[in-house]
């Protein structure tokens, strides 16, 4: 199978390493890379010179449309596009794991070293590596300085007077997130380091999860037969990379904060912009035997080399008192932090840093509401934050490490699971932080439903979840900007609902408020270009909104189509809540959710046009696949309906709602007879009933409906949905035709295949993989017993994204076999964590058995 064929991936990222040291704590599984390694393909985004000539005529009108709403987008209106068709991000093959908790902004350090992707304006990306953040590191003996290095492959063109171009070949990165290890051997000098980037990524905590915090650790290891002095200084600039930096007004000033006996000091880099300031911390932690030192202010551009010259001449820095003079406008400011240690002959020594950030206070693109970032319940909203969180930080990280090794230790010990699964399962999980995640308080006095109730029922205007924990929402992807894309959460929802079980219904909440609600403003629709209103009552939202707008205020931002007449939306709602309600038993959220299940089902009954108890597709895109057109019953949308009915039908029977339960029932018998009639040609069940040469098509995502079943403890029994012989048919065909069929088995699986072996190219998405789609059939496989499958059918996209592509923390939607990818660091990969789910189910059975 692959994982044995393809050992020699892994091992191709690390052929360059020249060195034999393993550095200090760096586990056996992960991503790992020698800083030297070089990815040889080079893909490039989807554009429209990859749209076939048919699907150009087909969509001629969208794009027309498209590019008028660009234009007055970005050139009248000034604001960012939700997606920028014109300006796709380019494949930058350098990301590491993101720094930081959920919801308080997040800065990325690549694996080379470099600080190169920033969040800290809600939902908004910045994309630019600032070269004055570095690491280096100084040794000593004797009072004489032996070796003095920026711990950075980079050659820049600024910053000449100090010593640039590490060797990579002597150091390698490692990613199991929420931490990750780089670690460093010092060419001539007997010497290895090893930094330890750590974020309080804990599951279940719902409060130092929250934390704008990172810390790194520093172990030294002397090889020599002499002590050593060694010093490693961190610099950081006072900014992002942005126009921003030089408008004048920021500042720096040292800080010192001493607190139940520990001690940390640093320098607070003031970001004095108008709309959301902030304060940045880079401190250390003072410890006996370790020598703290810094530079308050230096410029980040020429040579620079006062600042080199002062740490080379005695291993410290000057550390002047007082803040520096704000910037004048067009000047840039950075500033240092250096500690020292003594590490004894054949012996070892530590350091520690921490980088924090205080922006507690956020407006979205609109400006209209302030929000409060969730960290402000523990630490204050004031702003004067950055030295409690850097004391904080300091002290606390080694209770995150013990949890976080307490929680991945069972999965990484297991050795029944194959190693690449290890480091997909926990790395993937970077989106959660780094998908330009918001987590805010909502006000006492709130109505999340704007007083708007259900005809059966209510939901409370401040649900106690909302209140006690939160308001959470994360982004379809870094470039498809909509915060909470609801028939992607469908499959990325496993990660939170398995980990952050709160944050899962918080934000199921705060979609139920907004199935209530209706907005009336007419808007273009640029696939059909017919004008309709911006919600519909009693549908499901295709987003709760714009981080460039007003997020929660203004729901679907997505105006490609009208989705109040997308098939799927208001049927993943409902699958959603009753697996939430399996996996939690919280009774309150099933009660409360009751009304708003019984409402957008009601909506979704308009759609079998026929009465045969199955639903229709409209003859163009109506559902997540929305360039891929579906017409009359379908399988995917079939199937999430008739799934969907049954656990209405589970549902009713819980809260003893007869009349619901004898309704639903009779949907379900009518519309699977349907379901197995038109769809089932006794190998699988075909792409739609369309009599259009695709719809014969075997759709390999096909049994989504099935698998929410079994993700929800049901599929079977009084509540068999679908003849388990036929999953089971339906499973073997995706897997022989568009898993071992397409790029010879190593890709995944392709969404469409051709009966006879080759990719379905009738529309635009029907020939790509789509990375959170594939995990979930991997994960469907898993629950029928098709464990090896599987493995192998997410195997491939693992080593397609992580180990050939170098899109390590920025897995995307989609690729095809050749060229090209489309939308970098994307929500639906965090499905992988269902494929956990259905392993933890089929061991819980097997130990259950007699």
């Amino acid at each position: 199978m692959m994982e044995a064929d393809d050992a020699s991936t892994s091992a191709a990222l690390m052929k360059k390493f020249a060195s034999t040291v393993k550095g200090v704590g760096v586990p056996e599984f992960g991503w790992r890379i020698c800083l030297a390694h070089e990815f040889q393909e080079k893909r490039k985004p989807f554009q429209a010179s990859n749209v076939s000539l048919s699907n150009i005529v087909e969509h001629l009108g969208l794009g027309v449309r498209y590019l008028k709403w660009w234009y007055r987008k970005t050139h009248v209106e000034k604001k960012a596009p939700f997606i920028d068709m014109i300006n796709s991000l380019p494949l930058r093959q350098i990301y590491g794991a993101p720094l930081g908790g959920f919801g308080g902004g997040t800065i990325t350090k690549g694996w080379r070293g470099e600080f190169c992707r920033w969040q800290l304006k809600p939902g908004m990306y910045h994309y630019k590596t600032v070269i004055a953040d570095q690491f280096t590191v100084c040794l000593r003996r004797g009072g004489q300085t032996l070796y003095q290095q920026v711990l950075s492959v980079e050659r820049p063109h600024t910053l000449q007077g100090w010593n640039w171009g590490f060797c990579g070949s002597f150091a390698f990165y490692h990613a199991l997130y929420p931490r990750a290890w780089t670690v460093y051997d010092l060419p001539g000098q007997n010497v290895t380091l090893t930094c330890r980037q750590v974020s309080p990524i804990i599951p279940h905590d719902y409060q130092d999860t929250s934390l704008p915090a990172g810390v790194f650790v520093w172990d030294i290891e002397n090889r020599n037969d002499f002590a050593l002095e060694v010093t490693i200084m961190f610099t950081m600039m006072n900014g992002t990379g942005t126009k921003d930096d030089k408008k004048g007004g920021h500042w720096n000033e040292p800080f010192y904060l001493e607190k139940e006996g520990e001690a940390v000091s640093g320098v607070l880099l003031h970001h004095c912009t108008h709309i959301n300031p902030y304060t940045m911390a880079i401190a250390a932690r003072a410890q006996p035997g370790r020598h703290l030192s810094h530079q308050t202010a230096f410029s980040p551009t020429g040579m620079c080399r006062a600042l080199w010259t002062d740490l080379i001449t005695d291993g410290q820095l000057d550390s002047p008192a007082g803040p520096s003079p704000p910037t004048q406008k067009g000047e840039k400011t950075a500033a240092a932090v250096a500690a020292c240690c003594t590490v004894p002959p054949l012996g070892k020594n530590t350091l520690e840093f921490s980088l924090v950030w205080d922006m507690p206070r956020i407006h979205f693109g609109a400006g209209e509401r302030e929000h409060l970032r969730r960290y402000t319940r523990f630490f204050g909203s004031s702003g004067d934050a950055a030295p409690k969180l850097s004391h904080y930080t300091l002290t606390h990280y080694r209770d995150w490490e013990r949890k976080i090794e307490d929680w991945q230790r069972p999965i990484l010990e297991n050795r029944s699971l194959p190693a690449w699964y290890k480091s997909a399962l926990f790395n993937e999980l970077y989106f959660l932080s780094d998908g330009g995640t918001v987590w805010v308080e909502v006000p006492s006095d709130a109505d999340i439903t704007g007083g708007l109730r259900s005809e059966q029922g209510g939901l409370p205007a401040l649900p106690p979840v909302l209140s006690e924990f939160g308001r959470f929402a994360y982004l379809e992807g870094q470039e498809y900007r909509m915060y909470n894309t609801y028939d992607v959460h469908f499959y990325a929802s496993f990660a939170l609902i398995m980990l952050w079980p709160k944050l899962e219904l918080s934000l199921q909440y705060d979609v139920a408020a907004s199935v209530v609600k209706e907005d009336c403003t007419q808007r273009l629709h640029l696939m059909s270009g017919r004008v309709s209103k911006a919600k519909t009552r009693n549908v499901v939202p295709h987003d709760v909104g714009d981080p460039d707008d007003e997020p929660w205020e203004r729901v679907n931002a997505y105006l490609i189509h009208d989705t109040a007449d997308w098939k799927d939306l208001n049927l993943k709602f409902v699958l959603q809540v009753y697996r939430d309600y399996h996996l939690t038993h919280d009774h309150t959220y099933l009660t409360d959710m009751w009304p708003v299940c019984q409402a957008v089902m009601e909506s979704e009954l308009k759609f079998d046009t026929d009465g045969d108890g199955l639903i229709e597709n409209s003859g163009y895109a109506d559902q997540t696949y929305d360039g891929w057109t579906v017409t009359g019953p379908s399988a995917y949308c079939g199937g999430l309906w008739l799934a969907s009915v049954c656990v209405m039908c589970k549902m009713a029977q819980i809260l003893k709602d007869d009349a619901v339960y004898q309704k639903y029932s009779d949907v379900l018998e009518r519309g699977t007879a349907s379901f197995e009639k038109i769809l089932w040609n006794g190998k699988y069940y075909n792409y739609d009933n369309s009599g259009k040469s695709y719809s014969n098509s075997v759709m390999s995502d096909q049994c989504a409906g099935h698998w929410f079943l079994r993700a929800s403890g049901i599929g079977d029994g009084e509540f068999q949905v679908f003849p388990q012989s036929n999953i089971h048919s339906a499973l073997k065909t995706i897997f022989d035709l568009n898993v071992m069929s397409f790029a010879n088995g190593t890709m995944g699986a392709v969404n469409g295949m051709r009966p006879e072996g080759v990719p379905d190219t009738s529309s635009v998405q029907s020939d790509e993989v789509w990375i959170g789609v594939v995990y979930g059939l991997a994960a469907t496989m898993i629950h029928e017993g098709l464990v090896e499958e599987g493995f192998h059918t997410a195997e491939g996209c693992y080593r397609t994204v992580w180990e050939r592509l170098g899109m390590a923390f920025q897995t995307p939607e989609a690729y095809c076999e050749k060229n090209i990818f489309r939308s970098l660091a994307y929500m639906r990969p965090l499905s992988i964590w269902a494929m956990q789910l259905a392993l933890e189910r089929r061991e819980a059975e097997e130990s259950a058995a007699p």
